[in-house]
């Protein structure tokens, strides 16, 4: 691994927390914009779900890395 692969549990934490606030703002927008238009929730939800499901995995890979870490430490 070299030096610009090491990531610290502060900056996995930093990334975490962005990475939050990025699916809370899709999920918000989305819900926005469904309301909007005045169309069937369910359905453009679960047109969003396939990405929420990639976001919800990508912070869980980055959750489990982050208590590797704060373990070894």
């Amino acid at each position: 691994m070299s030096d610009t692969e090491i990531v610290t549990a502060v900056e996995l934490e930093e990334i975490i927390v962005e990475l939050q606030k990025y699916r809370d703002r899709l999920v918000h927008d989305t819900t926005e914009a469904i309301h909007k238009a005045k169309l069937p929730k369910s359905k453009a939800m679960a047109q969003m779900e396939p990405e929420l499901a990639k976001i919800d995995a990508m912070m869980q890979e980055l959750h489990d890395r982050h208590a590797a870490l704060l373990a070894n430490n």
